[in-house]
């Protein structure tokens, strides 16, 4: 187990905050337990609501000292269907049952879609999941007015139910104007991270990150089965990906989403960018002190794949049991680390650097931890890019990432097997080293005799000049020396 932090653990755990845990004394508690980074879900509550959570954030971070990613997950566009004249109504197995544009209250035949996008793109054989997939319809016949189905799955249905469409590319932008309120201001409270919904194609991340102005970081979630033929475009335009398995799981079919899970984890993963795993891994503890074996299982399997973060989301949102749902999220993420089979496992997907000095680099120190005994690799970087290039190498050994902006230090919360430091810059080779040393002791990445491989560029503060690798080794003199150096303001 690494001494870095006391948790031992690489993976990074995200959790969302709500009525259950936006007090500044679960906040607390959740980071003592093992969270790394804060979901706010603007989904629900208002922006007075959101404004105090991300607050409190910003208060205990400052009092515990430890950099804290927040992440602003926009709503989407929601397609629901209108409403009925008892409020509800049962649609017959294998009956008809008609969408169409008469804003009358439906009934057991009809009800209005009032999605005028719809109408005329649909075609025959096409599939309307309604309810999370809980009523499934096949479409008829489908033209500007009307969208006749037959309901190959039955069942009450009710005013204002969810509306999936799987098979077409559905002419709708990823942002509403609620989610552009939303945006502007997630970017004015400093979010570190916006969370995209629906996005379908590159077109909706580039649009997305018009409006942020360069600010934050955009989070593309992948959750509509278009989105996996666009993939690629999608992760290369983004800054990171979530595999936001709620609306995949209802879209696609149950067993064609754990080799797609591991298909967007090993893509993104070969990009350099953080992958996030999310939905429904522990569930069963928004009500129980305990997870399912099989919940168990699939959080072991999300870091034995490499993810960067998993995530918990109503667990800790409006959960019971918000402060053990993440302390056990860390003890199944640190015992699947400690599996000897682990390293094989994680690297399974192939990652090939691009042929720069700093990717070069990057495979060296990963290569240099397999063969010499390490404590840490140290990382000087102003943007972080020096250190998603060594994660994607994912290391044997933690890495201290040491930067003089705040913003990056937050980014790397989310960046697996990164303890990030918010620190002053540094000037020279020799204060490179003097600091590198000083600050491994500091957060314990070594005692005497231990080595560690420094990483940085010269000329130094210039980004993008990743050009130097150095071995050091810890020695017992300047550990004493370093000891007495407690004068340094800003973790010096």
């Amino acid at each position: 187990m690494s001494k870095v932090d006391p948790r031992g653990r690489k993976v990074k755990i995200l959790a969302t905050l709500g009525p259950a845990s936006r007090s500044p004394d679960m906040v607390r508690k959740l980071i003592k337990a093992g969270a790394d980074a804060f979901r706010v879900n603007m989904s629900h509550a208002d922006h007075a609501t959101h404004a105090e959570t991300i607050a409190t954030v910003r208060a205990v971070e400052a009092e515990l000292g430890k950099p804290i990613a927040i992440l602003c997950d926009l709503q989407g566009p929601k397609l629901r269907v209108g409403t009925f004249k008892d409020g509800r109504a049962v649609i017959r197995h294998s009956g008809h049952f008609t969408l169409d544009r008469n804003p009358e209250p439906g009934d057991e035949n009809r009800v209005c879609l009032p999605h005028p996008e719809l109408f005329g793109i649909l075609q025959k054989g096409q599939r309307l999941l309604i309810d999370d997939g809980k009523l499934r319809l096949r479409v008829i016949r489908a033209d500007e007015n009307e969208i006749l189905c037959s309901a190959e799955v039955g069942g009450v249905i009710s005013d204002r139910k969810g509306v999936n469409v799987p098979d077409a590319v559905v002419p709708v932008p990823a942002l509403t104007e609620k989610d552009r309120r939303d945006l502007a201001f997630s970017i004015e409270h400093g979010a570190d991270f916006i969370g995209l919904s629906f996005v379908q194609r590159p077109e909706d991340v580039a649009e997305c990150r018009r409006l942020m102005g360069g600010h934050g970081n955009l989070i593309a979630k992948i959750e509509k089965p278009a989105a996996i033929s666009e993939l690629e475009g999608i992760i290369e335009l983004s800054d990171g990906i979530m595999v936001a398995r709620g609306d995949l799981g209802v879209e696609l079919l149950p067993e064609e989403v754990p080799p797609i899970q591991k298909k967007i984890v090993e893509l993104t993963r070969r990009s350099g960018k953080p992958v996030i795993v999310a939905t429904q891994m522990l569930e069963s503890m928004i009500e129980s002190p305990a997870p399912t074996r099989a919940e168990v299982s699939d959080v072991a399997n999300a870091v034995y794949d490499g993810a960067d973060a998993v995530m918990l989301s109503a667990e800790t949102a409006a959960g019971q049991w918000p402060e053990e749902a993440v302390s056990i999220m860390h003890r199944i993420a640190t015992q699947v680390e400690r599996d000897s089979y682990y390293r094989q496992r994680v690297h399974l997907a192939e990652i090939n650097p691009d042929q720069t000095t700093a990717d070069a680099l990057a495979k060296a120190c990963a290569a240099i931890a397999d063969t010499v005994t390490l404590t840490g690799i140290v990382i000087f970087t102003g943007s972080g890019s020096t250190a998603r290039r060594v994660a994607r190498e994912r290391p044997s050994v933690p890495m201290l990432v040491l930067t003089p902006s705040q913003k990056t230090a937050r980014k790397a919360a989310l960046l697996w097997g990164a303890h990030a430091v918010y620190t002053r810059d540094i000037g020279s080779f020799e204060e490179m080293i003097a600091k590198g040393k000083r600050m491994a002791l500091r957060h314990g990445f070594g005692t005497a005799g231990s080595k560690l491989v420094t990483l940085a560029g010269v000329p130094f503060g210039t980004p993008g000049a990743t050009n130097l690798l150095h071995i050091v080794t810890l020695k017992g003199n300047e550990l004493e020396l370093y000891k007495a150096l407690e004068d340094d303001s800003n973790e010096g």
